[in-house]
């Protein structure tokens, strides 16, 4: 079943690869959406593909990449809306 999520995870998420290191994830996995930082040091992802892979990326947006220190990671199940081609990096917002 496919599935899409909305994504905050705050903690020492940026200038740590977490951006770099999702897209990696999400490409191996065929996974669609985006990423980006947020002025308040969030990083906020969208993620849309199957419901199996989809939470693959969600418990590597748990973990982080390397010298990521994860505080909290919020987690939205949205409808499935198919709007994405690939996944890729977004700007600041």
């Amino acid at each position: 079943m496919k599935v899409r999520a909305h994504i905050l995870v705050s903690g020492m998420v940026q200038g740590v690869f977490f951006r770099s290191k999702t897209k990696r994830e999400a490409d191996k996995h065929g996974v669609k959406g985006w990423v980006r930082n947020l002025y308040d040091g969030r990083v906020e992802v969208v993620l849309e593909g199957e419901e199996e892979v989809v939470k693959k990326i969600i418990d590597f947006c748990r973990k982080g990449p390397l010298h990521a220190k994860i505080k909290d990671v919020e987690v939205k199940w949205k409808d499935y809306k198919g709007e994405f081609r690939s996944f890729r990096i977004k700007w600041n917002t």
